[in-house]
């Protein structure tokens, strides 16, 4: 019986792995996944000219994707499976992936794919679009349920600078116990006796009216914020205290905020790609904002501004100095992995607003410690 893990060696290297194997052949499961690889990274020149050769007896012009999407289900792990068809949409652009109507009706639905949907669905007919939304309705579910969790946890209530009576460890105020506790060192064992722990009360919030301004750029390489803010808003709608508006930015301005409780709805409005104003959101989000002591504003772009940075720059002090509250994120992605321009970042910066990376979970962290002071 072959070794696995040399079984496993061969499928990595293709062809050039063969002697993983001491010249025997792969065994029919094996030799599937093979296939299923060659298919899809047989069509890789940089792979070639590393002289890494995948290019099974099944190449490319064999199978159909909706063939090779048959084989990846029923020969790989769940994992495996959304790496293999993320690199074939977004690495190689097999876009019937998420435009072939008998593809759609099987395949499982992931973020890979979804990202794909938004940047694909201009070119679907109506019957291809309704089954693409099928896609877009169930990751931005799983999404949901995820973040409505840490945003329900961040305005449940905080702690307060009191005695309570709720003795439980996340509540334990240690500063104050070993105060009251100091008396009882002992200088033998270097410990303090604790006769009295001390703990912190919660409290519910009272939340006065905020408003919550996201202004996103909705450029192509900021897909991934687009989602994940469309799913922060709708998680922020409704809640109490919490008046949210969503703007979707290239060089145009779209106000989204009418659907902000239906993000499928909004993110199948929302249309990727062209240049970018960031000065030209700005002052739109400026012109929102109702009472500017109760405001945030988050401006998520790359930064790489295609309009008036003095504009911007001027616009984002015009808002810190009549006391909104400004947050400039680099990313809003589960990861927050930052890539912007460090340089106007850091102009906006000093202008006054808070520059960096936040998830969405920190985000509404953000939110919370705000709105409930």
């Amino acid at each position: 019986m072959t070794d696995p893990t040399l079984v496993r060696w061969r499928l990595l290297l293709g062809e050039a792995g063969g002697a993983c194997l001491g010249g025997g052949q792969l065994g029919e499961e094996a030799a599937g996944r093979d296939a299923a690889m060659d298919w899809l990274y047989g069509r890789d020149e940089d792979l070639r000219r590393r002289g890494v050769r995948r290019q099974a007896g099944s190449g490319p012009s064999a199978l159909t994707t909706f063939d090779w999407l048959a084989d990846i289900t029923r020969l790989f792990p769940k994992e495996t499976i959304e790496r293999l068809q993320r690199d074939a949409v977004e690495r190689y652009e097999i876009h019937d992936l998420v435009t072939d109507p008998d593809v759609l009706a099987r395949i499982e639905p992931n973020p890979a794919l979804l990202k794909a949907v938004l940047h694909t669905k201009h070119l679907m007919n109506p019957q291809v679009l309704r089954l693409a939304r099928r896609i877009v309705e169930q990751v931005v579910r799983q999404l949901m349920e995820k973040l409505a969790t840490e945003v329900r946890s961040a305005f449940s209530g905080a702690k307060v600078r009191r005695p309570g009576r709720m003795r439980l460890v996340r509540n334990f105020d240690m500063v104050r116990t070993l105060r009251a506790n100091l008396g009882r060192y002992q200088p033998d064992t270097g410990k303090v006796v604790i006769e009295t722990p001390l703990f912190f009360s919660r409290t519910r919030r009272h939340l006065e009216q905020w408003q919550v301004i996201l202004l996103v750029d909705q450029s192509g390489s900021m897909t991934d914020s687009v989602i994940h803010s469309a799913v922060t808003a709708a998680c922020l709608w409704g809640l109490p205290g919490v008046r949210t508006h969503l703007v979707a930015f290239d060089t145009d301005v779209v106000d989204l905020t009418s659907d902000v409780d239906d993000p499928v709805e909004l993110l199948m409005k929302v249309q990727l790609g062209g240049g970018t104003d960031i000065a030209r959101a700005a002052a739109y989000g400026a012109g929102l904002v109702d009472r500017p002591r109760r405001a945030i504003v988050v401006l998520i772009s790359d930064f790489y501004e295609g309009g008036d940075p003095h504009r911007l720059v001027r616009t984002v002090r015009n808002l810190v100095e009549q006391g909104s509250k400004v947050l400039g994120l680099a990313a809003l992605d589960e990861q927050a992995n930052p890539a912007y321009d460090r340089e106007l970042a850091q102009r906006l910066a000093d202008a006054g607003a808070y520059v960096g990376a936040m998830t969405p979970g920190e985000l509404a962290s953000f939110v919370a410690e705000h709105v409930g002071r």
